[in-house]
């Protein structure tokens, strides 16, 4: 029996969104010549925080969301990008983000050794600070390691900071660098009646620091882009509240477990005080992990210029690790070329070698669906 529809009328009719229908009718994107270029300081849920103008009398702060078209794109602190609409930065306004512009360095690491992704850190940084403690976490020469592969292989200058050391004398982990062409900055809490820099934080704790080493690690982050990373707990937020006169929270370490907890959520630029223009230091969470999948052979191979030389030794498409025959690292490292040092940097060497094929044979493995 055929339906009456003569006293329908369009309040009636229900129609189905169409999957297509929101689509750009054109690939051709708008220019956005008139876009305004900001510095991405942070990213919280989806909102980005850029500073535009820098160093002028209109410098400001927008809150921007990112344009549907770059919605697979990372975006991370220390990208310069272009942004258009409410450029304003009044309350309760929102920009619209529309292009990342070119990068200059891109500091990256996977999830962990096994995982093929890599996941952006920072961008646009010259130098990598990796702190860690002489003690209280007990430092692990593998992340610094891992952190020397990692900004190698981004461009980004190393620089080992060394906190904490009126705990523990640091030469015995000094000795495996010593090789190196790095600097090293050590730091320490101001004992009574010595000179320090209150390094508060807004969680209320205070700390202070020598001042020695809050101004030499002042002069070599002047001028410059840096990012911190290291392990919770090692006094990282400590000194960027040091350097920046800002209250980031501050964290212990549980006595059990020897980890710090986690006082930094997200990456955060913050100017450096009394800094020249350009002076910013990137905060970032505190890394358990700093996987390198995402980097091959010879680029791991370049953050140990101390054993480098031993290559020459090895026969044609020796890959250097635990199973090499006749690798030539293992008479030059036994000669004593490479320090007291040499055996341990070595064998963290291979450890790291191994991360590469660990990676290969898991994507070859899901190739032929042995793993999901």
């Amino acid at each position: 029996m055929a339906k009456d529809y003569s006293n329908w009328d369009e309040s009636d009719v229900r129609v189905r969104a169409n999957k297509k229908g929101s689509r750009p009718r054109t690939k051709d994107r708008p220019a956005h010549e008139d876009a305004v270029i900001g510095r991405i300081v942070t990213v919280d849920r989806g909102r980005y925080t850029a500073i535009v103008d820098e160093d002028l009398a209109t410098e400001r702060i927008l809150i921007a969301a990112r344009a549907r078209e770059l919605r697979r794109s990372p975006v991370v602190a220390g990208d310069f990008v272009a942004l258009v609409g409410d450029v304003t930065g009044k309350p309760d306004t929102l920009a619209r983000l529309v292009r990342i512009q070119e990068r200059r360095t891109l500091l990256r690491r996977s999830a962990d050794d096994t995982d093929p992704v890599e996941r952006v850190v920072v961008a646009n940084a010259d130098q990598l600070v990796i702190v860690v403690a002489a003690a209280n976490p007990e430092p692990r020469t593998g992340f610094i390691d891992r952190a020397l592969v990692a900004a190698y292989d981004s461009g980004i200058e190393p620089l080992l900071l060394i906190t904490k050391t009126d705990i523990k004398d640091p030469a015995e982990l000094l000795a495996n660098y010593e090789h190196l062409d790095m600097s090293v900055i050590i730091s320490r809490t101001a004992t009574d009646g010595a000179s320090g820099i209150d390094a508060r934080s807004d969680d209320g704790d205070s700390a202070m620091l020598a001042g020695g080493a809050v101004a030499q690690l002042h002069s070599y982050l002047d001028g410059k882009v840096s990012v911190l990373v290291g392990h919770s707990g090692v006094g990282k937020s400590t000194m960027v509240n040091a350097l920046t006169g800002s209250q980031r929270a501050t964290g212990g370490v549980n006595a059990v477990t020897g980890r710090g907890r986690h006082t930094s959520s997200s990456a955060l630029a913050l100017q450096l005080q009394d800094g020249a223009p350009g002076s910013w230091i990137i905060d970032t969470p505190g890394i358990r992990s700093f996987g390198l999948a995402h980097v091959n052979h010879d680029r791991i191979l370049q953050a140990f210029p101390d054993l480098q030389p031993g290559t020459d030794r090895c026969e044609r498409g020796c890959k250097h690790d635990s199973v090499a025959v006749n690798c030539g690292l293992d008479p030059y490292v036994a000669a004593g070329h490479a320090g007291n040092a040499g055996p341990a940097r070595l064998a963290s060497l291979r450890r790291l070698l191994g991360t590469s094929d660990r990676t290969e044979g898991r994507a070859e493995a899901k190739e032929l669906g042995i793993i999901d």
